[in-house]
């Protein structure tokens, strides 16, 4: 099991990663969402948006509370945004669950 300062540290991670895209593949996967993510394990929920292809305002919430919302356990949050694990077939297995519209399931995909 994962800390939570890992996994703080893992969204900073993608944060950085993301900041870091070519702003026209940034346009492209534009999308203005909020979005949560429950840590399942460590009973903690993180949230912050995505807005322009950007991840912003990542921090620890009271409630999991977004327009985007995930929940996994805090070693599949780091094994995800290292790219050790496929989103799509970790959603499919039930590993981690995504309550979002299918439009936005299409555009997450380009961001983890």
């Amino acid at each position: 099991m994962a800390t939570v300062e890992e996994c703080e540290a893992a969204f900073e991670a993608l944060a950085e990663r993301l900041a870091a895209t070519d702003p026209e593949t940034r346009r492209k996967n534009s999308l203005d969402r909020t979005l949560c993510c429950t840590l399942r394990d460590l009973d903690v929920v993180f949230g912050g948006r995505i807005k322009d292809g950007l991840l912003i305002g990542i921090a620890q919430i009271p409630k999991a509370e977004g327009q985007v919302k995930l929940s996994m356990t805090s070693d599949d949050l780091l094994t995800l945004v290292a790219g050790k694990l496929n989103l799509v077939a970790a959603w499919t297995s039930g590993r981690i669950k995504i309550d979002a519209r299918v439009f936005d399931l299409i555009k997450l995909r380009s961001i983890f």
